[in-house]
């Protein structure tokens, strides 16, 4: 294991055999909520890293998360608490994943990108740099919002371009494939290859692109 001199590690951490923890990386800490904050406000259980993992230089992983095997948390990206990411996943440099979020094995997000709280990526999803995702309809107004509130779901294998931006609660089905700058503001079928704003089906993801059955 390596720790930088500089890095805080909060109390109760947990890192697994092998991590690699960067300059001014900082491990565990408590969210710091606004009175208006929807978030939830329980203590949070420590931070758990799972082995060869690396925590990359002035990267921020929140307490309540779990981390899995062999991940890569890029320099300067943010990792907010009880988020769940499989083994083997690739948070790019200055990427944001928000409170109570998935994210499956094999799945890489790219630089600058943004996923929104409560939102779901399956195994070996694919986020170029700077796309955005949201979660919030009535964009903070109205009592209504709480009950609606939800990121995308984005299914196995689906391939999200560069500055797309997906709508709250839409389902990226298996396989498909957004171009970049894309606007998705409906549920995309699996295979399916969506350009444009609003974003439409123009074909279908050849079979040679296809991942391995699993």
């Amino acid at each position: 294991m390596s720790v930088a001199e500089t890095a805080v590690i909060y109390p109760g951490t947990v890192l697994g055999e092998g991590c690699v923890v960067g300059d001014h990386a900082v491990l565990g800490k408590q969210p710091a909520l606004s009175p208006r904050s929807t978030a939830s406000r329980e203590e949070l259980p420590p931070l758990e890293v799972g082995p060869g993992t690396i925590i990359s230089t002035g990267a921020i992983v929140f307490a309540g998360t779990t981390i899995g095997a062999r991940v890569i948390v890029g320099d300067q990206a943010c990792v907010r608490e009880r988020c769940e990411l499989g083994d083997d996943v690739v948070i790019g440099r200055g990427s944001l994943v928000e409170n109570d979020t998935t994210i499956g094995a094999r799945t890489k997000i790219q630089a600058m990108a943004y996923i929104t709280a409560y939102s779901t990526l399956e195994e070996e999803v694919f986020i170029a740099p700077c796309v955005t995702t949201t979660n919030d309809n009535y964009m903070g107004r109205t009592e209504r919002r709480h009950e609606l509130r939800k990121g995308p779901t984005i299914r196995r294998g689906a391939r999200i371009g560069g500055a797309a931006v997906l709508l709250p609660g839409i389902e990226v089905g298996e396989e498909a494939f957004v171009g970049a700058g894309a606007v998705v503001v409906t549920d995309v079928e699996p295979r399916a290859v969506m350009v444009g704003n609003p974003a439409r089906k123009i074909r279908s993801v050849p079979d040679d692109e296809l991942l391995p059955e699993a």
